[in-house]
């Protein structure tokens, strides 16, 4: 029988997090629901040594006396506490003027809210907290967190765990009910809460969006035919497809177009942020063996975990993938300052592919590496 996994598992952002307390700024944690945000708060607060007032947003009564709250109110409400953590602040009206106010009028307390979404809440909080704010990105637990947490031998074997049920905290606590878990996971969080955010008139059009999207991992999306799947017009496919990228379900990857006029330059491709959802929609856990859409789900796997080291290393980088009009392409391409590093993806530790000439030529000095389910490691860690 599997045994569950109930320690905390370190978040790699809870250290530069600690390192920005009493600074006398805001400091704001996004990511999506179920990641981990309010443990990994609560964390941080056990690591500070004053008191500290928990708020939780999703109540309507913390709620109500967060909402439209005068400085008076706040300071009232806060009394003799050192640190205030908001939980779930995108539920709170004009949340970026009432953590003006707490940061302002209370320079010697410390800020901390979490949102589980970044609809409409980075705006209305960035623009008021001009100078007065560190924003932090909680995603899936990553690789290298994994890998720290139960050692990488172990980690390595069950590789394929990974890449069918993904890394959000309950499905990697729960080893053999995953299903269960994500399904529950996409119940409450993929349409429950992007419905109501994001105030969608047409909620089976978003499930067809998302399944649709989940059958093209790997592929170049055309937002047209996305359109005429869904008989909808191509702009109520954009507007869902920012929707989904600002609940942190999916994300794009433009093309790499500077060099040739034969590049591709105007299509995109849309990744998961985790595998484990993107099988959900599809209704497919069948091991590897028995999936022809292997190499799409190690793509995804390595394009979203490299996502999430570049994020967490705080790696200045521009991502793309590469193709021509005449087939030519590399899976994934990385710009830092002028420097490029092509990698091209295959499972099998036995491929050997080597860099498409047209894109030698265009980028001379670019690397080229090959990453597969051996070497893999190296491309999803950083040094902390």
């Amino acid at each position: 029988m599997a045994v569950k996994i109930f320690k905390m598992i370190e978040r790699l952002i809870k250290t530069p997090i600690l390192n920005r307390l009493g600074q006398k700024k805001a400091i704001l944690i996004l990511g999506p629901r179920q990641t981990g945000k309010t443990t990994l708060a609560k964390s941080i607060l056990a690591n500070h040594p004053g008191k500290a007032l928990y708020l939780n947003a999703d109540e309507p009564f913390d709620r109500s006396r967060l909402t439209n709250a005068s400085s008076s109110q706040l300071q009232q409400l806060v009394g003799a506490n050192d640190v205030i953590l908001i939980d779930e602040a995108q539920r709170i009206p004009n949340i970026g003027l009432t953590l003006k106010l707490l940061v302002d009028q209370m320079p010697d307390k410390q800020v901390i809210a979490t949102g589980s979404s970044s609809l409409d809440l980075a705006n209305t909080i960035h623009e008021p907290l001009t100078g007065r704010l560190f924003t932090f990105y909680l995603l899936p637990i990553s690789w290298q967190e994994w890998a720290a947490h139960i050692g990488k031998l172990e980690a390595t074997r069950a590789l394929e765990q990974r890449l069918l049920f993904g890394s959000y905290p309950d499905v990697i606590n729960n080893p053999g009910d995953e299903p269960a878990m994500l399904s529950s996971l996409g119940a409450g969080y993929l349409y429950k809460d992007i419905l109501s955010f994001g105030n969608i008139r047409r909620p089976e059009i978003l499930e067809k969006l998302l399944q649709a999207l989940a059958l093209q991992i790997g592929n170049e999306v055309s937002f047209n035919e996305l359109a005429n799947l869904l008989k909808v017009n191509k702009d109520t496919v954009m507007n869902y497809l920012d929707l989904l990228e600002k609940s942190f379900i999916v994300f794009r990857l433009p093309p790499l177009s500077r060099k040739l006029r034969k590049e591709i330059s105007s299509s995109r491709k849309v990744y998961f942020y985790d595998n484990g959802l993107r099988n959900m929609l599809i209704n497919n856990f069948n091991p590897l063996e028995l999936r022809q859409d292997k190499g799409a789900l190690w793509e995804n796997f390595l394009v979203s975990e490299r996502k999430k080291r570049n994020l967490y290393a705080s790696y200045l980088h521009s991502a793309f993938f590469w193709r021509t009009h005449d087939g030519q392409e590399i899976d994934y391409v990385e710009d830092a300052g002028g420097k490029f590093s092509a990698f091209e993806f295959k499972w099998s530790a036995n491929r050997n592919v080597k860099m498409p000439r047209v894109f030698s030529e265009a980028y001379p000095n670019a690397d080229w590496s090959i990453i597969n389910s051996e070497n893999f490691q190296t491309f999803l860690e950083y040094d902390i």
